[in-house]
């Protein structure tokens, strides 16, 4: 995948294949706007289909992790930024760009980072509201740092959730919850995220990196093709019943016990040594 400075953020990739990115616009609370996000998209793309791309960590620069859509109006600094898509009209002109605008250019960067096959940390650096909050809600893990700040607002604009935020409020909380939540305008502290069960753990702001990078090992050493089928039936557990949810992992099991991470498994187990899972990515040079 392409590293280096896009705009709105920073793509670096260190060892076992964790691929780092970093909202890089403190002094705009890294607001997103409709480029940045397809930029997102495309990075998040090229991760899933790079065999040396094992786990995905986002994280924010300065004191948020994302304060939502850039609503300001300023133009964004690009300087040194490699656009990876071209600009196109960001709707909201009117009822149907609007909706358009939703559809094809702001959602699709959650329904992106649900749907990797990879596993996503966000390390909640600071400040996570609307965009921010249902990106790090849409992750696989979250980590936040007692700094960190977070919830939807919306409602103090007058405007909605549109991004996802309220469906994934809804599999965390509860309906009870996700309406308390989003209609009283709730903006909890880390502890009180890590107490409604929305973030995994809490870390100190001066260890919240080497602690997400930590995780991101440990899941970047299990063995992938297992992780990655598992994760999607997880998903699909959520919103599907028992019997649908008992197909699901049968035909992903036909997988995954006859691959070489499985029979390195017990071969493992058998001599009594940890497993060396992954030698498939190894070979192709990831």
């Amino acid at each position: 995948m392409d590293t280096g400075t896009f705009r709105g953020f920073e793509v670096r990739v260190e060892d076992p294949g964790i691929a780092v990115i970093t909202f890089n616009q403190p002094e705009r609370l890294n607001g997103m706007t409709q480029p940045m996000k397809r930029d997102l998209v495309e990075t998040l793309t090229q991760a899933q289909m790079d065999d040396a791309v094992r786990v995905i960590v986002f994280t924010g620069s300065g004191r948020a992790f994302s304060a939502g859509d850039d609503i300001t109006g300023r133009p964004v600094p690009s300087e040194g930024a490699q656009p990876l898509m071209r600009d196109i009209p960001a709707g909201h002109r009117d009822p149907a760009s609007t909706y358009e605008g939703l559809r094809w250019l702001s959602q699709p960067l959650n329904v992106v980072v649900r749907a990797l096959d990879k596993l996503t940390i966000a390390a909640v650096n600071g400040i996570a509201v609307q965009t921010g909050f249902s990106l790090a809600l849409s992750c696989d893990f979250r980590i936040a740092s007692i700094a960190a700040r977070m919830g939807s607002g919306t409602l103090r604009f007058g405007l909605m959730p549109d991004e996802g935020g309220h469906f994934l409020l809804v599999q965390m909380l509860g309906v009870a919850g996700a309406m308390d939540f989003l209609m009283r305008n709730r903006i909890v502290s880390a502890g009180e995220a890590l107490a409604l069960g929305l973030v995994h753990e809490v870390a100190a702001p001066d260890a919240l990196e080497a602690r997400a990078l930590e995780l991101a090992r440990e899941l970047a050493h299990g063995p992938q093709v297992a992780m990655r089928l598992l994760k999607r039936s997880i998903y699909n557990a959520a919103e599907s019943g028992f019997a649908a949810a008992l197909e699901d992992i049968a035909a992903r099991t036909a997988i995954t016990d006859h691959h070489p991470d499985a029979l390195e498994g017990v071969l493992a187990f058998r001599e009594k040594r940890a497993p060396t899972f992954n030698r498939w990515i190894e070979e192709r040079g990831g």
